[in-house]
C-alpha cells in the first residue's frame, strides 16, 4: 500500500547528531559536506483520497519500521532508482490542529539523506525548488477495519462501502496493525492530501499476495492483471445494483405492509440489511401483501353442465 504526502527540504546545517545517525547506514563515515538532507511527511492519520487512514497507533509502529528504508522513484523494484535512505523519523502531533473527524492531526516525519555526487545533482535542485515534493510510502498493514461497523474488510468483509454515508458518517477504512514498510518514493499523484511522502497498495507488490517483498510483472502478466481488475469492477457494480434493487423491493414491501411507517425509515431499516436478509425480507412482506380470500367465500363452482341432459336424474 502507498499513500502520498510532500517533502521538506531541510536546509539547516546537518547536525552530529544527524551524522551519528545517518552514519549506521554507511560502509564510512560521512561529513555534513557530503550529505543532502530533508524531511518527508510519509502518512498521518486524517481520511485520505481513497477513504483511508492510518490510526495513531499505527504511525507509531510505521515510525520504527521505516528506519533505515530507500527512497524510491514511482515504487520502481530497481535498484538504480534508488535516491535516499531514511536515518530517522518521529512521530509529530499538532495540537493547534484537528483532522476532518475530531482527533489531534498526528503525521509520522522522516529524516533522509542522498550522498553530494553528480547524480543527485538534479534530483537535490529538483527537492529544493519544489518539484520533487508528493512522495509514497510503501508498506503493509494486517487489518483494515470499517469505520462504520468495526469489522476488518481483510477478513470479514462487510457491506459498508468506502465513500459511502451511512447515518450521517462517511465510510472510511482505519489501517490497524503495519507489518513491514518496503520504501517510499517520489510520485506525482500522493493518495493522502497532506502528505510529501505517499502511501498505496500496489497490486504488484505482493505478485496477488504471495510474496513479501516487491516483484517485477511481465507484460503478459500485466495485461492479465488489468482485464482481472476490469472484470472486478464490472461484478461490484453489477452487485451493488442487484443489493440496491433487494433494497427497493424490501422498502416498498415495508411501506406497503405498514402505511404509518416514513419512506425515510424503510429505507434506513433496509440499508441495515445484507442481500441474504434483504430477499428474507421481500419474499415474506410479498406473501404478507398479497391479496387474501375471504373466509366464507364460496369457491366458483367451475364443473361443467352435463350436455347429455335427456340421462339426468
Amino acid at each position: 500500500m502507498q499513500k502520498n504526502f510532500e517533502t521538506q527540504p531541510a536546509n539547516r546545517g546537518v547536525t552530529d547528531e544527524m551524522l551519528r545517525e545517518i552514519n549506521k547506514y554507511t560502509r564510512q563515515d560521512l561529513t555534513a559536506d557530503d550529505v543532502f538532507v530533508f524531511s518527508v511527511l510519509l502518512c498521518d492519520n486524517e481520511v485520505d483520497r481513497d477513504f483511508e487512514r492510518f490510526s495513531q497507533k499505527s504511525l507509531r509502529t510505521l515510525a520504527e519500521l521505516f528506519r533505515g528504508k530507500t527512497a524510491i522513484q514511482n515504487h520502481s523494484m530497481d535498484s538504480a532508482d534508488q535516491s535516499a535512505r531514511t536515518f530517522l523519523t518521529e512521530v509529530v502531533t499538532d495540537e493547534t490542529k484537528r483532522t476532518s473527524l475530531g482527533e489531534p492531526y498526528t503525521y509520522l516525519k522522516a529524516y533522509c539523506y542522498m550522498p553530494r555526487i553528480e547524480k543527485n545533482e538534479a534530483r537535490i535542485a529538483e527537492i529544493n525548488a519544489g518539484i520533487k515534493k508528493e512522495v509514497s510510502v510503501g508498506c503493509a498493514v494486517r487489518s483494515s477495519i470499517c469505520s462504520i461497523c468495526g469489522a476488518d474488510e481483510r477478513i470479514s468483509p462487510c457491506k459498508h462501502r468506502r465513500g459511502k454515508t451511512y447515518n450521517g458518517k462517511v465510510c472510511h477504512y482505519v489501517l490497524e496493525d503495519p507489518t513491514d514498510a518496503y520504501e517510499w518514493s517520489f510520485v506525482a499523484v500522493p493518495a493522502q492530501k497532506n502528505a510529501g511522502v505517499t502511501k498505496h497498495f500496489s497490486a504488484a507488490a505482493q505478485k496477488l499476495g504471495t510474496a513479501q517483498k516487491g516483484v517485477t510483472l511481465t507484460a503478459a502478466e500485466a495485461r492479465a492483471l488489468h482485464d482481472s481488475l476490469e472484470r472486478l469492477q464490472k461484478d461490484a457494480k453489477a452487485g451493488e445494483q442487484y443489493r440496491s434493487d433487494l433494497c427497493e423491493t424490501a422498502s416498498r414491501g415495508l411501506l406497503r405492509a405498514l402505511p404509518a411507517l416514513s419512506a425515510s425509515l424503510a429505507k434506513s431499516l433496509c440499508e441495515g440489511l445484507d442481500c441474504s436478509q434483504l430477499r428474507a425480507l421481500s419474499l415474506a412482506l410479498a406473501e404478507k401483501n398479497a391479496p387474501r380470500t375471504p373466509q366464507l367465500a364460496r369457491p366458483a363452482d367451475t364443473r361443467r353442465k352435463a350436455k347429455n341432459e335427456r340421462f339426468k336424474f
